[in-house]
C-alpha cells in the first residue's frame, strides 16, 4: 500500500493516514515526536519507553509490527504501530487468538485534543478488524488516569496488570472487542 490510507479533514486543515515509509520518512524525527508527545508523562515521573527510547530501539519498535503515521503539510505529526500477536509475548493477554495490540500511539502536542488521536484510533481498530483481529488491547501506566478514561470511552476494558521490565510503573491491559 503506498500513499493515503485515509485523508480527514479538521478544521479545514486536510491529513492523511499512511503506512510510515523507511525510505521516506526520518526514524529521527519520529522518535523526536515520541518524546515530545510522551513528555507530559515523563514529566509525571512515568518513564514510558516513547519518553526516551533511541532512534535504534524506535526503528526496532516500528519493523516488528505494522507502522502508521499521520502526516499534515508534509510534517509527520502523530504515529501508531500495530502488532499481532505471535505467541511470544511477556503479557499473556497479547498471546491470545485473535488479539492484536497497539503502541507508539503518539500525536504531536500541539495537535493533541483536536481530533487527530481519535481519527487515528478509528483506523487503527478499523485496519485491525480488516486484518482479522477479533480484539484490539493496549497497556498504558495505571497511574496515566486521563488515559486509561480516554482508552473507557472508547470501549477499551481492563483484562488484568502487567509490569514490564524497562518500564517504572505497573500496566493495565485494556482491550475491545472489534468483530
Amino acid at each position: 500500500m503506498e500513499g493515503a490510507l485515509q485523508k480527514f479533514k479538521i478544521d479545514n486543515k486536510e491529513f492523511e493516514i499512511r503506512k510510515f515509509d523507511e525510505k521516506k520518512d526520518s526514524v529521527s524525527e519520529l522518535t523526536e515526536l515520541l518524546h515530545r508527545s510522551y513528555k507530559r508523562l515523563a514529566d509525571m515521573g512515568l518513564r514510558f519507553m516513547a519518553t526516551h527510547q533511541d532512534d535504534e530501539i524506535t526503528k526496532r519498535r516500528l519493523q516488528k509490527g505494522e507502522s502508521f503515521v499521520v502526516e499534515h503539510d508534509k510534517k509527520l505529526i502523530a504515529c501508531i504501530t500495530l502488532y499481532k500477536s505471535k505467541g511470544t509475548n511477556r503479557c499473556i493477554w497479547y498471546n491470545q487468538e485473535g488479539v492484536s495490540y497497539f503502541g507508539q500511539f503518539a500525536v504531536e502536542p500541539s495537535y493533541q485534543q483536536m481530533g487527530v488521536g481519535s481519527k487515528m484510533m478509528d483506523f487503527i481498530e478499523s485496519y485491525a478488524h480488516e486484518k482479522q483481529a477479533k480484539e484490539l488491547s493496549l497497556d498504558t501506566s495505571e497511574e496515566a488516569q486521563h488515559l486509561i478514561e480516554y482508552y473507557q470511552k472508547r470501549g477499551y476494558r481492563y483484562i488484568q496488570h502487567h509490569k514490564w521490565d524497562e518500564v517504572n510503573y505497573r500496566s493495565v491491559v485494556m482491550s475491545k472487542k472489534i468483530t
